[in-house]
């Protein structure tokens, strides 16, 4: 399984914009699907936004419009541009891959921590 490593959170004021990248050991031109998830102190985990390797792209209804996800297979890195940060945005941010079609992702990062004081 490719390892990821997650960077880019941070403590950011309501309103305001961060970018986790997410980078890959290995190539992820193959991988069907990347995505990030969060979760927040006592929540379940959720999918945040997820992009496929024809660059179809989905979001959860709380973050359309403010976050954007998308992937440098040149650079086996996955990045999550995030803006207009909300106080209920604060969670723990994981990427994840999900090698084949259907498949659930199997391998994760350890996640980055995103707080947004209001």
């Amino acid at each position: 399984q490719v390892q990821l490593v997650e960077s880019g959170g941070g403590l950011v004021q309501a309103g305001g914009s961060l970018r986790l990248s997410c980078l890959a050991s290995a190539s992820i031109s193959s991988i069907y699907a990347m995505g990030w998830y969060r979760r927040a102190p006592g929540k379940e985990r959720e999918l945040v936004a997820r992009i496929r390797s024809s660059g179809t792209t989905y979001y959860a209804d709380s973050v359309k419009g403010r976050f954007t996800i998308s992937r440098d297979d040149a650079k086996n890195s996955l990045y999550l541009q995030m803006d207009s940060l909300k106080p209920e945005d604060t969670a723990m941010y994981y990427c994840a891959a999900s090698q084949y079609y259907g498949s659930a992702p199997g391998s994760w990062g350890q996640g980055t921590q995103v707080t947004v004081s209001s």
